[in-house]
């Protein structure tokens, strides 16, 4: 089983950013507690399992002071059996790594960062305001592997605004040179509810160039894949299999609990997601109620889910438990969309398992619709 926590708070609004968060602290210490509280409310939701993998989101979470962390980790420890081998992982931002908070993470026993560069060029960083420096991305990563925590994952985002790929290729060089084991490489998307989505319908800023955008990600694949790198989801890439496991456990459709404002769970038959709002999150938590919105799933849902998160896995689809989900509902109602989907080469059908090819990857929402059924 696997647990997430979701932090919402952070220094600054970077400005392609649409997840829950607050740049007002003032009241963390209040949000740290109830989430610690839901916990100990929510520890039925994954009843005689142990805790595979522990994930600290958000946000912002290496804004957590020492005290904070640790009642964090010591409540989930009273409540659940952890593996001895778990993952627990930590995102942080490289402003906030210092020598004495990588040691205070492996302490309280964080075993895995994942540390959000996304860009080593000073100009990148400011257009996506960013707090940390381009210098800082490489020292703290340098410092995170000098305290012990070697397991790191380091994000990048590519297709930002450029007059041709060189600075791309110079933030794969250096992310090369750092020896990381993870990277997870996002497309800049610009959002509504976002900096850039309010000067996109401004006209201050262009759309996203999709054939420039394509190109950046054909450059990203072919260069991890020649160090060493295997794509084993579309944004993701990993040597010597130190796959993110938590985050796998989201795209093989496994139980998880969500805890904290905004945070989603999932146990296979329905999803519950805690409402957006730390005032409101607070409130609840003092009642002692979750508040959360209840969805049961249908069996267009759980089969459709299991299409979008599947298929951009280097595992893809099981023709199988698509049938299982569907109720035999999957070939007779997208037989004809799988057969075209293959014949124009976005999808191989490999030991009775879908997958993308590598352009299809370039399409994969788009493959997963075509392939989505309705409910009967």
């Amino acid at each position: 089983m696997h647990l997430y926590l979701h932090i919402p708070f952070c220094r600054q609004a970077c400005h392609y950013c649409d997840f829950h968060f607050s740049t007002n602290t003032n009241n963390k210490s209040a949000i740290v507690d109830a989430i610690a509280k839901e916990i100990v409310l929510r520890k039925a939701y994954l009843p005689g399992h142990k805790l595979e993998t522990i994930y600290f989101g958000g946000g912002t979470p290496s804004l957590l002071d020492e005290k904070e962390l640790n009642l964090l980790l010591e409540t989930i420890h009273a409540q659940f059996e952890v593996a001895s081998d778990a993952e627990i992982t930590l995102e942080a931002n490289p402003d906030d790594l210092s020598k004495e908070k990588l040691q205070q993470f492996s302490r309280a026993g964080i075993n895995r960062l994942s540390i959000g560069i996304q860009s080593f060029h000073e100009p990148h960083l400011i257009f996506l305001n960013r707090v940390h420096l381009a210098h800082e991305g490489e020292k703290c990563v340098k410092m995170a592997q000098g305290a012990g925590i070697t397991n790191i994952s380091i994000d990048l985002i590519y297709a930002i605004p450029a007059p041709d790929h060189s600075i791309l290729e110079s933030d794969i060089l250096k992310a090369f040179t750092l020896d990381v084991s993870h990277i997870s490489a996002y497309c800049l998307t610009i959002e509504p509810q976002t900096a850039f989505g309010s000067w996109l319908k401004q006209k201050k800023i262009k759309p996203v160039d999709e054939e420039f955008a394509a190109r950046q990600f054909e450059i990203l694949t072919r260069s991890l894949a020649v160090n060493g790198y295997e794509q084993y989801e579309i944004s993701n890439f990993a040597r010597n299999h130190k796959y993110s496991r938590h985050n796998s456990s989201y795209w093989q459709q496994r139980p998880y609990l969500g805890v904290g404002p905004s945070a989603h769970s999932y146990n296979g038959e329905s999803r519950e997601y805690n409402v957006s709002n730390n005032a409101k999150y607070l409130s609840s938590i003092s009642q002692q109620i979750i508040p959360s919105t209840y969805e049961k799933l249908s069996v267009a849902d759980r089969t459709n889910e299991y299409l979008l998160t599947g298929l951009r896995t280097k595992w893809g689809v099981k023709k199988h438990e698509l049938d299982r989900l569907s109720n035999g509902n999957f070939l007779s109602q997208s037989y004809s969309e799988l057969e075209n989907l293959i014949k124009v080469g976005w999808v191989r059908l490999e030991n009775e398992t879908i997958m993308l090819t590598e352009t299809g990857k370039l399409f994969a929402d788009k493959v997963a619709s075509d392939l989505f059924i309705e409910d009967n």
